[in-house]
């Protein structure tokens, strides 16, 4: 697997090795040795989710303030823009975000460590997104950033006929959420 670093140290884009012939694919999802080697520790996941939506569906900026998730997020049918936001306030990141494209085509992953917002943007008509999670799901302390905060100031593809949770739509500001220390 290929890891590229990006512009948060902590967030990484993840390229599996791909393995094609007249006849499809192969890939290994994922692998804890690999993992592990490149983050330079280990990471145990508890959790594995599945969510399929529907184009210009825009889910996020949602995190746990406890417990809360690491996620390895990859999509397996379609396309996203994806986004994680740094909420850890002594981070030199803080506030900051990063967007990368994740398909079903191009297989790459995006691993979110814990200390992040993340959302995302259906790009294609559907799409299956698959993700790991170091912690399960707390809904009592899932916290919601407004998606189009100006502050954070994220440039999302486009921002016409988004479809939003009611959740989504009254997010928090991000001047106004708890976030970590």
């Amino acid at each position: 697997m290929n890891v590229v670093d990006t512009k948060i140290a902590d967030l990484l884009i993840i390229e599996p090795k791909v393995f094609s012939d007249d006849r499809g694919f192969f890939m290994e999802n994922y692998s804890h040795k690999l993992f592990s080697e490149a983050l330079g520790g280990v990471q145990e996941f508890v959790q594995d989710n599945h969510s399929r939506s529907k184009k210009n569906v825009l889910r996020g900026l949602h995190y746990q303030i406890k417990q809360p998730q690491g996620k390895l997020v990859q999509v397996i049918q379609g396309c996203i823009y994806d986004v994680a936001v740094d909420v850890r306030r002594s981070s030199p990141t803080f506030g900051h975000w990063v967007g990368i494209e994740l398909s079903g085509d191009n297989h790459r992953q995006l691993w979110i460590p814990s200390g992040f917002a993340h959302g995302f943007l259906v790009l294609s008509e559907q799409a299956d997104i698959i993700y790991k999670t170091t912690d399960y799901y707390a809904p009592e302390y899932e916290r919601c950033i407004r998606w189009d905060d100006a502050d954070i100031g994220i440039n999302w593809p486009h921002s016409e006929n988004l479809v939003l949770s009611i959740k989504d739509a009254e997010g928090e500001s991000f001047q106004n959420a708890e976030v970590f220390k």
